[in-house]
């Protein structure tokens, strides 16, 4: 049985990460850490999860650490955008600092799977400067050395988003309209966020497990095709 700690919960795809954790007989403690609550903390059991809140994320690392027994899993699927945090540098500054700190302490506490929601086109010497930054936090957390990294990199994630994107979401109303006329028209360039978030809990305890493909024993990079199959 596996203990999981998420950061990212309360985004379109932590909630279905979340959602999957709680489903999955697996899993027996989760714990989150956010700024709000999950909003599926109130209906969840709380025997298996339990939220810790703060405003301040320097705290974040803090809590990590304390958490009893140490979880064998740590997902990450936590992002913002340059619009909220008022620039890119400051988004640079508070996506790729907090995945890299919150992943150097789950290192440091033993934790032995980390799982990462990337995105596609992540690369580190991209000329854009937000593939650049989700290819530096990829590249930052492989090099921690856990016992097993696993790192979806989905396409234009379909679903239902909190905040306003216009641009996006008239993306993902095409995803939705060529996925009504066949599956295959959109599974190659977008994926549901609710095959992500089951698609990171299931790799993420098969990692556990050691049941990864072959190759990919110490860094497992799941692209849309992949995605969609260990999400079924």
């Amino acid at each position: 049985m596996a203990g999981v700690a998420l950061i990212g919960a309360t985004g379109m795809v932590g909630t279905h990460i979340l959602n999957a954790l709680l489903a999955n007989p697996s899993v027996a403690r989760i714990d989150t850490i956010s700024r709000r609550t999950p909003p599926a903390a109130a209906a969840a059991p709380q025997a298996k999860l339990t939220t810790f809140l703060s405003d301040d994320t320097s705290r974040w690392t803090e809590q990590l650490s304390s958490l009893t027994p140490t979880p064998s899993i740590f997902i990450s699927s936590f992002a913002t955008t340059r619009g909220a945090a008022g620039g890119f540098d400051n988004q640079y500054k508070l996506e790729h600092g907090l995945n890299v700190e919150m992943a150097r302490a789950a290192r440091d506490a033993g934790t032995k799977v980390y799982v990462l929601i990337s995105s596609t086109g992540a690369n580190p010497a991209s000329g854009i400067a937000y593939s650049r930054m989700k290819g530096e936090i990829e590249e930052d957390v492989k090099a921690l050395g856990f016992e097993r990294t696993v790192i979806l990199r989905p396409g234009l994630i379909a679903g239902v988003r909190e905040e306003s994107r216009p641009m996006e979401a008239a993306a993902r109303y095409m995803a939705g309209f060529a996925g009504k006329l066949h599956a295959g028209l959109k599974d190659g360039w977008a994926q549901d966020a609710e095959v992500i978030g089951r698609a990171a809990v299931n790799a993420g305890v098969r990692a556990l497990e050691g049941n990864v493909p072959q190759g990919s024993e110490g860094v497992w990079v799941l692209y849309g095709n992949e995605i969609l199959q260990v999400g079924k």
